[in-house]
């Protein structure tokens, strides 16, 4: 049987094929890339350190403080460890992991080691990993902060704040000096010097394999001999990195 078929005519929008506006960082907005420096650097900020000598080789706009990103997760690292909590306790992705960041494989109901977790979040920035470490927290994530924070200071961190474990909030901010005194600190933590380094990591979960892959393609290539690493991307502070590397 034929059907009767209505058509109705729509006016073309003028902005259905707009570009989006570019999201730039706030070290972009600030205009901090503009600023010359001898290698003609894309980043905002930077800074490198002989970690020996703690001589600065280079510098550019590094009192700039910034949004960090997952670089967050290294002092989510050393404070889980400074807590001496029991690294082989089972903890479990509920509904308050889930829900702070929606696209990941570790799904609702996911059972891991606290080590796995450490290892996830250093390795491939797993933020639910992250998340559930503070969760897990004795006083739970509002006191796991308190100590993240307490222990920025210690380390002479003045010029950094931390409000969540994973670095998805730009209002995780920190300076190129301060980073650098955070990579010295955490270098003192074999677990991180090892789990922020390893390459590949490979857990059953809903029922299949997933592989999980360090987040740094340098550490990926197995090219330069590095000591600690941490990457971070949001929109608001850009592609982040710290390292320790060893140079000739």
């Amino acid at each position: 049987n034929s059907r009767e078929v209505r058509t109705s005519v729509l006016p073309r929008s003028t902005t259905a094929n707009a570009t989006p506006p570019k999201r730039v960082s706030l070290g972009n907005a600030m205009g901090l890339g503009k600023h010359l420096d001898i290698l003609n650097l894309k980043s905002n900020a930077a800074i490198v350190v002989d970690q020996q000598s703690q001589a600065v080789v280079f510098e550019k706009n590094a009192n700039a403080i910034l949004p960090i990103a997952s670089i967050t997760k290294l002092m989510t690292a050393m404070t889980v460890l400074d807590s001496k909590l029991n690294l082989d306790e089972t903890l479990r992705i509920n509904d308050e992991d889930a829900a702070i960041y929606k696209k990941s494989r570790l799904a609702k109901g996911t059972e891991l080691t606290r080590r796995e977790a450490l290892l996830l979040a250093l390795m491939s920035s797993e933020n639910r990993a992250a998340y559930t470490l503070g969760r897990n927290y004795p006083g739970g994530i509002d006191a796991f902060m308190a100590a993240v924070n307490r222990k920025a200071r210690e380390i002479g961190m003045s010029h950094s704040a931390f409000e969540d474990p994973t670095g998805l909030t730009s209002k995780n901010v920190s300076s190129p000096e301060d980073l650098a005194l955070m990579v010295n600190a955490a270098s003192q933590y074999p677990i991180i010097r090892e789990f922020s380094t390893t390459q590949e990591y490979s857990k059953f979960i809903s029922n299949r394999m997933q592989e999980f892959i360090s987040s740094n393609r340098l550490v990926r290539s197995g090219n330069m001999q590095i000591g600690l690493q941490k990457t971070g991307y949001i929109s608001e502070a850009g592609r982040c990195l710290v390292m320790q590397a060893f140079i000739n």
